[in-house]
């Protein structure tokens, strides 16, 4: 659970009677104009005497949600906890008077529910920017400011699961800094993306965004309940809560399928109140994880590169196979596994196995029965390691050499660059394929010229290569050898070699990976 909180939900999106669209609620400061002096005197009003934090993590345990993130400070600069080092806060700013962030954690602790806070490394009232953007610079002192308050996050409220960092555009030295403080108070506190510079313990995607793929790396996708808005709007349209129930539960599906954490936010009300609608999205949500769970948690991601139907997971030696779209054919087709399959059932009623056939090329099939219902979930049980082949056969030159070509690699992003507009780079290359017999292979790569030398990490099936590249040669570059097997699929990743910093890109142009026959087995 992520919970967006603070003085910007008392004004719900609207600002001397106008109402503001343009940006997230939580950010109408900067959308509406505000002066600084005429916002920080919201502080005086707030009165959230509806704040129930035993109540909000029993709401999350009803969810089937596994750990709860609040904001502690957003761009604004109010803090809901207490801090010595501005009285913009909870405790000694506004007639409540009681410090938010302490009374979740300890609501947290007595519940046995993991905590984490989100701190923003902007703040618009610290008043060292012209004007308040997401993507504002972070002066010295201002960083210094930033490492004080993280001290007392992380000394005076207990352990933390995660610290959410978000926004602002800080330098590398910056973000070490931050991820540091964090390391050094609390080193099982994991650190967000959003840290920047490749500092953080995870990537996290952009607001409300899923990867077309599997990611390598541990990653989480943020999301709210409306896409509009993380605080509170109070003239949000609150329409047809089935249909949002399955929205996020079938973003969830996506998002584990894919190896991902899903965040979801809430936006309480001024008085501290949570929206009786966004409750009603996460009790709908627990509902079906209830019965669908088993599918969610702890399991790895899909081992199929697509399904037509829709996603899986696995755990142990059970796949799990969530039906988005039926086919008309009623048969669910698992591209390229290989398991000898024991017994397939919709998780909802285990004590009926379905049909189980093959198609002409091997693949496994499993029967729908006619009544589906809302992303109905199918368990199968196989049989020994999992074994599912998704690369296509290389069909051989006439000299015998297999190629792979530049457009047929996955390409990984880093995502946790300088700021949060700028573009992705190519950080990593993966080529996923099947060789058409077994045999020893010399490997090359034909590189674009270019001014740059580089070193490379080049690795087949865990068999890892360091190769300097020089800019200019013309030649393909000789990788090693390399041993395939026809019988498994064929992995090969290319990345910068070290002493490379982690997420550098990759700015070397391969155009061809080159696999020569030495003999075969």
């Amino acid at each position: 659970m992520f919970i967006h909180f603070g003085l910007y939900s008392v004004l719900g999106g609207v600002w001397q009677g106008k109402r503001f669209s343009g940006n997230y609620s939580e950010q109408i400061q900067s959308d509406a104009h505000i002066p600084e002096a005429e916002y920080a005197a919201l502080a005086k009003t707030f009165r959230p005497e509806q704040w129930d934090p035993d109540a909000i993590v029993r709401l999350a345990r009803e969810a089937g949600m596994q750990f709860i993130v609040l904001t502690a400070k957003h761009h604004d600069g109010f803090n809901l906890f207490k801090t010595r080092e501005t009285s913009f806060n909870v405790v000694d700013g506004t007639p409540y008077g009681r410090d938010i962030v302490k009374s979740l954690a300890d609501a947290c602790a007595r519940q046995h529910m993991p905590f984490g806070v989100y701190y923003s490394t902007i703040d618009w009232h610290y008043g060292d920017t012209p004007e308040p953007r997401n993507d504002n610079r972070i002066s010295a002192a201002h960083e210094e400011f930033n490492a004080r308050q993280l001290k007392e996050l992380m000394t005076q409220y207990g352990p933390l699961t995660e610290i959410w960092f978000d926004m602002g555009h800080p330098t590398k030295i910056q973000s070490e800094h931050f991820a540091g403080v964090v390391h050094q108070y609390q080193p099982n506190c994991l650190v967000s993306g959003r840290v920047w510079n490749s500092q953080g313990d995870f990537l996290e995607m952009g607001d409300d965004e899923i990867p077309d793929y599997i990611l390598d790396e541990p990653w989480e996708s943020p999301a709210s309940i409306f896409k509009d808005t993380w605080g509170y709007r109070s003239w949000q349209n609150r329409t047809d809560l089935a249909q949002k129930q399955r929205e996020h539960i079938l973003r969830l599906v996506k998002v584990v399928s894919r190896g991902g954490n899903y965040i979801l936010n809430i936006g309480p009300k001024g008085d501290g109140s949570v929206v009786p609608y966004e409750a009603g999205v996460l009790r709908g949500m627990g509902a079906w994880l209830k019965a669908n769970g088993a599918a969610i948690y702890g399991t790895q991601p899909q081992p199929f590169r697509k399904l037509d139907f829709g996603y899986s997971t696995v755990k142990d030696s059970r796949l799990f196979l969530f039906v988005e779209n039926a086919p008309s054919s009623g048969n669910l087709v698992l591209p390229g596994m290989r398991n000898s399959i024991s017994k397939a059932y919709l998780l909802s009623d285990p004590g009926r196995a379905l049909t189980l056939t093959k198609t002409s090329a091997g693949d496994p099939e499993i029967r729908l029965p006619e009544q589906k219902g809302f992303l109905p979930v199918v368990a199968v049980d196989f049989a020994g390691a999992l074994n599912v082949r998704q690369g296509a056969v290389l069909q051989p030159q006439s000299d015998g050499a297999l190629i792979l070509q530049n457009d047929q690699a996955e390409r990984f992003m880093n995502l946790n660059g300088e700021g949060y507009y700028d573009a992705p780079t190519l950080r990593k290359q993966k080529w996923v394929f099947s060789a058409p017999r077994s045999g020893r292979y010399q490997l090359q790569l034909e590189i674009a010229p270019s001014r740059l030398s580089r070193l490379l990490d080049v690795a087949v099936n865990g068999q890892t290569f360091d190769v300097l590249v020089y800019g200019r040669a013309k030649r393909p570059v000789i990788v090693g050898d390399v041993q395939l097997s026809a019988d498994k699929d064929m992995v090969i990743t290319i990345e910068r070699g070290k002493p490379a910093e982690r997420g550098e890109v990759l700015d070397v142009d391969v155009q061809k990976v080159i696999l020569k026959p030495l003999g075969s087995d």
